[in-house]
């Protein structure tokens, strides 16, 4: 329930997007737009089903709404606005970034990867919380929910755009994925008091890889599926190499 109120990740359907021929220009926007709405939109959902007691352990307060809005601004908004600032006003910023621009991808993997390496030791760092077979069955819920969201997402586009083969295959990625880079900090901030913030957030870790491998499977077959609906509709065919 959690991991299906955050929003979607940026780059991942970015590149899945153009690797499958959909639409890059509203993958652009619905990417960013739904990643700062999330950042308000995503506590409010997940406080309305869970309700605020959730967010901590049985005995201590619950946390504050203000405090919480506080650390999302803190941790998500304020770096998205000295980024924007800093690329907008400091040229040389901009510059330098470009020069290093691999490097810096690079590190961006290396921390990501170490927030998914504590998550998983906060997860099982308790024996008697989390098991094996636990971790497995969520492994095959995950899949499962996946695959049926996928379906659904696309007979539902299809009926809603019929004659628009590109917005469809973004919308497949656009409906489905799931943000770690910002749903590990959204979680984190609201679920910092409480002792199975790990166990909250495996599925997200897990939904993550899932929707990559899935998405770059479905990849080759979407491209023909856009070149032969564009040819039966008539559109010109804008090949590109990948």
């Amino acid at each position: 329930l959690i991991c299906s109120c955050l929003p979607l990740t940026i780059n991942m359907v970015l590149v899945l997007t153009k690797s499958s021929g959909g639409d890059e220009a509203a993958a652009v926007f619905n990417a960013a737009a739904g990643n700062m709405i999330g950042v308000f939109l995503t506590p409010f959902l997940i406080l309305m089903y869970l309700g605020v007691d959730s967010t901590s352990d049985k005995g201590e307060d619950p946390v504050s709404l203000g405090q919480m809005f506080l650390k999302l601004g803190c941790r998500v908004v304020l770096p998205v606005l000295v980024g924007q600032l800093l690329q907008k006003k400091v040229p040389t910023v901009t510059e330098f970034v470009k020069t290093y621009k691999p490097y810096f991808k690079q590190t961006q993997e290396y921390m990501l990867v170490f927030i998914v390496y504590t998550v998983f030791c906060k997860t099982f760092r308790d024996p008697d919380a989390t098991s094996a077979s636990d971790a497995v069955l969520m492994i095959v819920l995950q899949l499962v929910l996946l695959l049926f969201t996928m379906t659904l997402a696309w007979f539902t586009l299809a009926l809603l755009f019929p004659d628009q083969p590109k917005l469809r295959v973004m919308g497949l990625y656009g409906c489905t994925h799931k943000t770690v880079a910002m749903g590990v900090p959204l979680i984190n901030a609201i679920y910092e008091s409480n002792s199975n913030v790990g166990l909250y957030t495996l599925p997200l870790l897990i939904w993550h890889p899932m929707q990559l491998v899935l998405g770059t499977a479905l990849a080759p077959k979407l491209v023909r599926f856009v070149e032969r609906e564009e040819k039966r509709l008539g559109q010109p065919l804008q090949t590109e190499s990948i």
